[in-house]
């Protein structure tokens, strides 16, 4: 592992020291591992009201438009099931 996104200038990847390949012990990488989570968690910028609601009613509207596809196209397999084994729905005795 490199520690390019925590230690680096302006995207520049890390001096390595002259060692290739060298293999870093498990609570180092833990250590990177956490560098570059704050890292990236410095960066999320949160949304204004206006945006959220935005976001929301987009999600909303595809999950309907979603449901639909679905919905239809369980009807149309099921009519395709009842017409090729003939039944047209559960028959009582």
């Amino acid at each position: 592992m490199t520690e390019t996104a925590a230690n680096s200038a302006q995207g520049r990847p890390a001096k390595s020291n002259g060692k290739k390949g060298k293999k870093l012990g498990f609570f180092a990488r833990m250590a990177l591992f956490f560098r570059q989570m704050i890292s990236e968690l410095k960066k999320v910028v949160t949304p204004t009201r206006s945006e959220l609601l935005n976001y929301t009613l987009v999600v909303l509207v595809f999950v309907a438009i979603v449901m639909l596809i679905v919905t239809l196209l369980d009807l149309l397999f099921g009519m395709g099931v009842g017409w090729v084994f003939g039944g047209s729905g559960p028959r009582e005795s």
